[in-house]
């Protein structure tokens, strides 16, 4: 096993990955083929053996094999070899799959009102217009204690607001008709795309992920092959894991190794066409979450698909090779060669045309916790399985606590009854409303009329009215990025 206090990524002589600076951030970088996966399977492992669980997601499907012990591979032996490492024992690694889509691990959901509305407009890519009206959805909502479960809910609760529009017109601002359709229809082809298994209960808990196995951090392997094909939901669902990371986690101040580490893989779908204020948003959680004691680790193929903002928190680097060919790709490995701390003994700029396959620039933060001279590195291979696994998922400890959805009563259903309620209530006064008499003549005295009593429909109105108050049952109180911060 590695180093408890530091996780190599090469020979004993490269440079060492400090575990108490692990919660700075990183990334991994470089072209298609060149051997990010392997890289980052490497660093997986040596948080794991170190005793930090890590969530990351599995697009391509080939992290699986990190449950199984490696070997047999000719070219790995080699590189094994090369290294001086010839005394390693191939082991595989506690792994926990998950699934959106609940197929091929635990179910991982959260509810409409957890999301918030910042996120939830991300998914559904709504404009500025549309995304106005979902916030005055949900602050009604709020404001009401309707508790948003899943997407009926939220359809719903669009449909109330849009119903009584003139109403909440003097409280709330304007709704706009259009813009409720527009919404609804998004929804729709949200649930097209079985997007809608994202959301309701139970909910994810944070400390299902923080979890250790004999010593080890567990690995939460997230299946990401089919849920990268929506691109938004995919980059949705991790950010929101990261914003409750960043909102229900205490202050951690220092630690001599993180809490939990959390890897973005494909991290261009983080940024893309993310609006100026989201951006801004993110680079926030990312700055601060390290005092949360959580690293965050991009993937991706080229630095500059990450804004300069947040590329500047990344305190440990590994440049894999990129291609010069056009002047967009000369100007992205100069760009890349920047990021590094000069090493007079290495042409940079040029180094990262000539790389190898399993080869990268590093540079991670020395003790002092300034970065190191970048060095070129040949990356250990891991000690499990490289590629797909071939046996069937492990065992997981959590099985049968997420795979059955649970509706218990929220929006949808106190809507519905109090629509039914008033429907009812006006029904009964038709009924007692007194049928017009012929008026006879002469005087006649008038009977005197017992005050009426409130009516058993009033009072389950009011009933109703009272369960929708409680049934949050709890602060509404929304973070940066939207989502609940639960009171701990």
């Amino acid at each position: 096993m590695e180093s408890a206090a530091a996780i190599s990524l090469g020979s004993a002589s490269d440079p060492a990955l400090l575990l108490e600076y692990a919660n700075r951030h990183g990334i991994i970088a470089g072209a298609t083929g060149t051997g990010k996966t392997v890289t980052l399977q490497t660093l997986v492992e040596g948080f794991s053996s170190a005793g930090v669980p890590v969530f990351l997601a599995d697009v391509k499907g080939d992290l699986s094999g990190l449950a199984e012990p490696g070997g047999n591979n000719p070219k790995l032996e080699a590189r094994e070899a090369e290294l001086g490492l010839t005394d390693r024992s191939h082991t595989g690694f506690p792994v926990t799959f998950w699934d959106v889509y609940a197929r091929k691990g635990l179910a991982i959901r959260t509810t409409v009102s957890e999301m918030g509305p910042l996120l939830l407009a991300r998914m559904l890519d709504l404009n500025a217009t549309q995304q106005g009206v979902l916030n005055l959805a949900f602050q009604v909502a709020d404001d009401q204690g309707l508790l948003l479960l899943d997407l009926k809910d939220l359809r719903s609760m669009l449909a109330y607001v849009s119903e009584k529009a003139p109403e909440l017109k003097v409280t709330y601002g304007n709704v706009s008709a259009s813009s409720i359709g527009a919404i609804q229809r998004q929804l729709l082809e949200l649930d097209q795309q079985d997007g809608a298994a994202f959301f309701g209960e139970p909910a994810l808990e944070l400390t299902d992920l923080m979890r250790t196995e004999n010593g080890r951090g567990v690995i939460n392997l997230l299946v990401s092959d089919q849920l990268v094909q929506q691109p938004r939901l995919y980059a949705t669902v991790l950010l929101w894991i990261l914003s409750e990371l960043f909102e229900d986690l205490p202050e951690a101040g220092d630690l001599d190794r993180p809490k939990l580490v959390f890897v973005f893989d494909e991290a261009h779908l983080l940024f893309e066409d993310a609006t100026e204020a989201l951006t801004d948003k993110i680079e926030q959680v990312v700055r601060l979450v390290r005092s949360k004691g959580v690293g965050v680790y991009f993937v991706t193929q080229n630095p500059l698909d990450i804004p300069e903002t947040v590329l500047g928190q990344l305190g440990n680097r590994v440049q894999h090779a990129l291609r010069a060919f056009t002047p967009k790709d000369q100007k992205s490995v100069k760009t890349a060669a920047q990021t590094f701390r000069a090493n007079p003994d290495i042409d940079t700029e040029e180094a990262i045309t000539q790389l190898g396959i399993g080869e990268a620039l590093v540079s991670v933060l020395q003790e002092d916790g300034t970065p190191s001279i970048v060095q070129r590195v040949k990356i250990r291979p891991p000690l499990s399985r490289v590629g797909p696994a071939q046996g069937p998922p492990p065992f997981s400890p959590l099985a049968g606590k997420y795979e059955h959805t649970i509706d218990r009563e929220s929006a949808y259903e106190l809507l519905t009854r109090r629509a039914e309620l008033m429907q009812e209530v006006e029904r009964q006064e038709q009924i007692r409303r007194p049928v017009p008499q012929v008026r006879q003549q002469g005087p006649r005295p008038t009977p005197r009329v017992p005050r009426e009593q409130p009516g058993v429909f009033d009072t389950v109105l009011k009933a109703a009215g009272s369960q929708i108050g409680r049934s949050l049952g709890r602060e509404l109180v929304r973070g940066v990025l939207g989502s609940f911060m639960k009171r701990r």
